[in-house]
């Protein structure tokens, strides 16, 4: 089954997990797919070239027609899929989108150290050395 949105999220980030678990229940007629890109199988040629550092430093979504949605777009997007639409509409609005967008890089900025987590470099350079080990 195609979704209308495929959600590129960090399954080891537990405020993303919450926002995953909470669209996954709103979702009732299955439009948005999950792709947890920590998932060791997550492959970069089958979600439009999207890479881990690429989407590990900025939240990525892919809707059914390839079109990459990037930053507060796939929150808007989502939301909109779910019939919660109005809660980021405002953000598509000359003067709010723009602040938002910018809200937002500084969360996606400060994410990782927010929620314990090593750095963006360490993170891919884990994920390099893992899959060196794996093809070894």
């Amino acid at each position: 089954m195609t979704t209308e949105l495929t959600l590129l999220y960090d399954g080891g980030c537990p405020l993303c997990l919450r926002e995953v678990n909470f669209l996954r229940k709103r979702d009732q007629h299955s439009r948005i797919g999950f792709v947890d890109i920590n998932a060791s199988d997550y492959s970069p040629e089958q979600h439009q070239g999207i890479s881990y550092r690429q989407a590990m430093g900025r939240i990525h979504a892919i809707q059914g027609n390839g079109t990459v949605l990037k930053d507060v777009a796939v929150f808007r997007e989502a939301y909109r899929l779910i019939g919660l639409g109005w809660l980021y509409a405002p953000t598509a609005w000359p003067v709010i989108g723009p602040l938002a967008d910018w809200v937002y890089g500084l969360w996606a900025q400060w994410r990782l150290a927010l929620t314990g987590r090593p750095n963006l470099d360490q993170l891919c350079n884990c994920r390099l050395e893992a899959t060196a080990d794996q093809t070894r």
